[in-house]
């Protein structure tokens, strides 16, 4: 509102006064309007936070009717230190005698001391070949690995420090690694293979560009090749891990067997003296943890509703949902998916045949024991919960639960025709309060400009007046 600043000197009226209540009266059906759009964004927030609520409510109801949480399984070993287990979604139920006879290992290579990782080593080339030995323990032949192709070190003028020479090799990924061992002898290279298995074995050959003849000095002390006498020697063998499964001998180029059994992964650790158990069996702990779930969002939308669509008698205050049909609606869509039975089981029909009831504010609670209890016939609890039957009452209560969710938050749900509705109502709220801005402001504009006539007017009468006082005061002194 424009401040008055001048009106009312000629006809000593308070017109600001004036003009400033009677704009507080025209005003008040902008301030009903702009009241009701608070209210309206309220209950549009409400209407999104309900929306939230009972879509986590549908997806802990989804995966409870879900194929893949039915044939989840889990693995355990009766010795992990030795056999470590894990079982992907839909490995089969089943029990495994595992016994190891010997790990896969990498093969070790050091060369013969150098006088510290700054010695020079000398310039020319390493060449890194993968591949496995044959006649092992005593080799008497090399086969490169399929598919693997030689690697070739450059070691220049800038590199020919031991500890250059490292980092060279552990640049080239030949799948070799490099590291420099110090002791009291002074500095060893030392050479280890990236992956385990017999495979993985590797040979060096080296070429120096000024040969001194001696396979003990320069780049020729860090060849290898294992059918020959050199300056390297060999530390540890690469050889692949050998084990039985319920007395099948498998090897392994790795210590983790994959697949070894239909989704199911071993880890071998250790060697051992028997079989150790390993089992696979249904996994009941992630049927009650998606019901705790599930239980967790079911209550946390009936605490919602409840909420939002109280009366306190006391404060004389209403729920910002209080008579909002969706939220009302979903209430009784909620108490109707529990009260009807289910023919889906044989065994189980009442939700409370299972552990689930309903408590005095609405929420449910489990019985930990009686849910226990009804995973043992797993079969008939899967039916209850997850059948999609053909009608609601053959259907069971999570896939019941999941259809109520989806059909509410479909495009043409409830949820989003009442959201719509809001932002229409909104919209033209928004409308109508611009419309009367702009009315306002002529209606003030036409205050001041009549109060300004009046005090021309008014103006003009007090100096009439002045003036004939002042006739008839000088007629009155004659």
């Amino acid at each position: 509102m424009a401040n008055i600043t001048s009106i009312g000197i000629g006809s000593g009226l308070d017109a600001n006064g004036i003009i400033t209540a009677l704009m507080s009266i025209e005003r008040k059906p902008l301030t009903q309007l702009e009241d009701r759009n608070k209210t309206l964004n309220t209950e549009l927030s409400a209407i999104g936070k309900l929306r939230s609520f009972a879509s986590s409510m549908r997806d802990a109801a989804s995966r409870l009717s879900s194929v893949a949480l039915w044939n989840t399984t889990t693995a355990t070993s009766a010795d992990d230190s030795a056999v470590k287990v894990s079982a992907a979604s839909g490995a089969a139920a089943s029990d495994y005698g595992v016994s190891v006879q010997r790990l896969a290992t990498r093969q070790t290579v050091t060369t013969g001391a150098f006088a510290s990782s700054a010695a020079p080593v000398g310039e020319g080339t390493l060449t890194i070949e993968l591949g496995s030995w044959a006649g092992e323990p005593t080799p008497t032949g090399f086969t490169a690995k399929a598919g693997a192709t030689p690697v070739t070190v450059t070691i220049g003028p800038e590199d020919t420090t031991l500890e250059k020479v490292r980092d060279k090799i552990n640049a080239a990924g030949a799948g070799v690694t490099a590291s420099i061992v110090n002791d009291a002898s002074g500095a060893r290279l030392s050479l280890r293979s990236r992956d385990t298995g017999a495979e993985n074995a590797f040979r060096i050959s080296a070429s120096e560009t000024a040969d001194d003849g001696n396979a003990a000095t320069g780049l020729s002390a860090l060849a290898f090749d294992a059918t020959a006498a050199g300056a390297a020697t060999r530390n540890e063998t690469a050889v692949n891990a050998q084990a039985t499964i319920n007395g099948i001998a498998v090897t392994s180029a790795s210590n983790t067997l994959v697949n070894v059994a239909d989704g199911l992964t071993l880890t071998l650790k250790k060697v051992t003296t028997a079989d150790v158990a390993v089992t696979v069996g249904a996994d009941d702990a992630a049927i009650g943890d998606a019901m705790d779930k599930f239980v967790g969002a079911y209550n946390d939308l009936v605490k919602y509703i409840r909420e939002q669509t109280k009366y306190d008698a006391a404060t004389k205050t209403a729920g910002t949902l209080q008579g909002d049909r969706t939220a009302l609606g979903l209430q009784s869509q909620l108490r109707g998916v529990i009260n009807q039975e289910s023919s889906a089981s044989a065994t189980f029909t009442v939700m409370s045949d299972i552990g689930l009831t309903v408590q005095g504010d609405g929420t449910l609670a489990l019985n930990k024991t009686k849910f226990a209890s009804a995973l043992g016939n797993r079969a008939e609890l899967k039916k209850v919960l997850a059948t999609d039957g053909a009608t609601t009452a053959a259907s069971g209560f999570m896939d019941r639960f999941r259809d109520l969710g989806t059909a509410l938050l479909d495009t043409d749900g409830s949820f989003e025709s009442r959201t719509k509705s809001l932002e229409a109502i909104i919209a033209r709220n928004e409308k109508s309060q611009d419309d009367l801005e702009v009315r306002l402001a002529a209606t003030q504009a036409r205050l001041e400009k009549q109060y300004q006539a009046l005090d021309k007017q008014m103006s003009k009468l007090n100096g009439t007046s002045s003036y004939v006082s002042a006739q008839l005061a000088a007629l009155s002194g004659g």
